[in-house]
């Protein structure tokens, strides 16, 4: 994967853009090629299975080009809100086209605004952080940046993980599950960080007040310049970006499950505990999110260098496929549980 490959996303959210521009019929063009156009193609090309070569890794890291393009998505997720607005604001757009604007910008939210939130929350530097929080301000789910560090990626393949979807759950309890025990974590993650500074839970540093007036003053403002429609528009659009956010996590971790020692830890986290995907335009559009096994048995591996684990889980068919199928139950308990009883079968032998 090159540069020129993760410029997808780029192309993908001027095309958002422009049918908001446009308006019409051409607000089905994200939502078609998202959940049509790319799982047709995922399912005639799924992808390889090669990895880049060790001599290179540290050659991609210390190339800006790669976090620029990151960096680059914040200020094309804020265009994408203001348009949007804009164009409710001045009656460009009504009744079903809104509808269609909120797909869209909720499209983006969720593929660019959380997911590149996500590679960025990885990282030490203060600038990534700074972004990464703009990106899920885009989202209304700024709470992400603690729960997904500082609590998934801790028990992540638990019981205790609140986004790791268990064996025979269905999507839409894990909804509820994952998004309302998620926000509950990053308060209690971040009482606890106050309180072994000493510091009570209503301070200043809280960065769990902070984050929910930051949000409430974006919708605010929203609502100041352009009214109360595009306000909830943008409140829709946030709230299904949230919902393909946590129907990610839901494909990414269904059934998989991590051991749990003698002394009531855990097993460390390894590839097998994660759901892959090597699906080639899933890789470039979501930035490498699809090798997702690589990233949770190392956290702090980049994007560009993330790998293919021949002892990972792989998915049948490619993240949008995956996303529709799981919004069937019975279709989805069907196609994978058989792959969940083959790994854990597999893993069995494997220990025996």
């Amino acid at each position: 994967m090159s540069i020129l490959h993760y410029c997808l996303s780029y192309l993908f959210t001027l095309t958002a853009l422009l049918t908001l521009e446009v308006g019409g019929w051409s607000l089905l063009s994200i939502p078609a090629i998202t959940f049509v156009v790319i799982p047709a193609m995922e399912i005639i090309y799924s992808g390889s299975e090669d990895n880049i070569a060790p001599e290179d890794q540290e050659l991609r890291a210390r190339n800006f080009g790669f976090d620029l393009l990151l960096y680059g998505m914040l200020p094309m997720q804020i265009a994408l809100i203001i348009m949007m607005s804009v164009q409710i604001d001045s009656g460009a757009l009504n009744g079903v086209e809104i509808l269609g604007a909120i797909a869209t910008v909720g499209i983006c939210c969720g593929s660019f605004g959380i997911n590149i939130a996500h590679e960025l929350g990885h990282r030490n530097k203060p600038i990534a952080q700074f972004f990464a929080k703009g990106l899920l301000l885009t989202s209304l789910y700024m709470h992400f940046f603690i729960e997904h560090n500082r609590g998934h990626h801790q028990m992540v393949a638990t019981p205790e993980d609140p986004a790791s979807s268990r064996y025979g759950q269905s999507l839409y309890p894990f909804w509820w599950r994952s998004i309302s025990r998620g926000y509950l974590s990053a308060w209690s993650l971040e009482h606890r960080r106050l309180e072994r500074k000493g510091l009570p839970a209503f301070h200043w540093r809280n960065q769990m007040l902070s984050f929910q007036v930051i949000q409430y003053a974006a919708v605010a403002l929203l609502f100041y310049y352009f009214g109360i429609i595009a306000a909830l528009s943008f409140i829709g659009a946030a709230c299904l970006g949230i919902l393909l956010l946590e129907t990610i996590n839901y494909v990414e971790h269904y059934g998989l499950e991590r051991s749990q020692k003698e002394n009531g830890k855990y097993e460390r986290v390894r590839p097998h505990h994660s759901w892959n995907s090597n699906h080639s335009i899933g890789r470039a559009l979501l930035f490498e999110l699809t090798r997702h096994s690589d990233h949770h048995a190392y956290a702090s591996r980049k994007y560009t260098a993330l790998r293919h684990f021949d002892n990972s889980p792989q998915l049948p068919y490619g993240y949008p496929g995956m996303i529709l199928i799981a919004l069937v139950p019975s279709l989805w308990f069907s196609i994978m549980n058989p792959h969940v009883e083959r790994e854990l079968s597999r893993l069995q032998s494997l220990a025996d």
